[in-house]
């Protein structure tokens, strides 16, 4: 089994694949200052399994389009929409999300928690930019930094595994350029980190190397993600996820 499927493997049996929790979900729509009532379209890119996408549906009048490039993890969120009766508020969609299939101004907000990383802050607010209506929402979540000066071991952690990390007025600059404006920013508290991500994920450990045949493999994965634990451990007061929301103004 190749890199990517004991990592589809390792992360698919989660509630999440990523830090966060339902509140803080509900707290980052606060800030969106949406009706709840009113009728919406919204894209959730990079949605995984589906956490932030079944409490978007829960509390909102919506119809979501949930965006994900491992159809494993769309599979498991349709079951989890059947189970509490929201398989009719969400469309899952298997594409990249730098390659959407969406039209110009076609929705009301564009939500992507933990995953924006992966086509990069700045080029995701740029492109993504187009398919929000006038005075869209735009709400994501990026590491950042939370300090002005980490250490140099934390530092050359996170910029090795993502360049573009840095601090909430360097991230709101690039929101303001692109023309948005700011409505709101909050810090993901620690809990989002060790007790809804960590910790679960650590005890996954054992049956994933047992499913996998403790290979080699699989050991350095478990490795890895055990050295991203005990640096965060070390440093969680110098950068966590940063929640932006903010109103397209064009």
């Amino acid at each position: 089994m190749d890199e990517l499927q004991l990592l589809i493997d390792l992360h698919k049996h989660a509630q999440r694949q990523g830090p966060g929790a339902d509140a803080e979900t509900l707290r980052a729509l606060d800030l969106t200052r949406l009706d709840r009532t009113t009728p919406l379209k919204i894209a959730d890119i990079g949605c995984g399994t589906g956490a932030s996408t079944l409490m978007l549906a829960q509390h909102l009048n919506a119809e979501i389009t949930a965006v994900d490039f491992l159809q494993e993890f769309l599979d498991i969120l349709n079951d989890r929409a059947a189970s509490l009766e929201l398989q009719d508020k969400i469309t899952p969609l298997c594409c990249s999300m730098d390659n959407l299939p969406f039209e110009a101004q076609e929705y009301d907000v564009i939500w992507s928690e933990g995953a924006i990383y992966n086509i990069g802050f700045a080029q995701g607010i740029k492109e993504w930019k187009r398919y929000l209506k006038k005075e869209g929402i735009m709400a994501v979540s990026e590491i950042t930094w939370t300090s002005a000066s980490p250490p140099e071991e934390i530092r050359q952690h996170w910029e090795s595994e993502y360049p573009e990390i840095d601090t909430a007025s360097s991230k709101f600059a690039i929101l303001e350029q692109s023309g948005f404006s700011a409505l709101g920013y909050f810090v993901l508290p620690e809990y989002c980190w060790l007790e809804n991500y960590y910790r679960p994920l650590q005890n996954s450990f054992k049956d994933f190397l047992a499913r996998n045949g403790d290979s080699k493999e699989a050991r350095a994965i478990v490795e890895a993600e055990e050295r991203e634990i005990e640096l965060h451990e070390k440093y969680s007061n110098c950068y966590s996820y940063g929640v932006y929301i903010a109103r397209k103004v064009e």
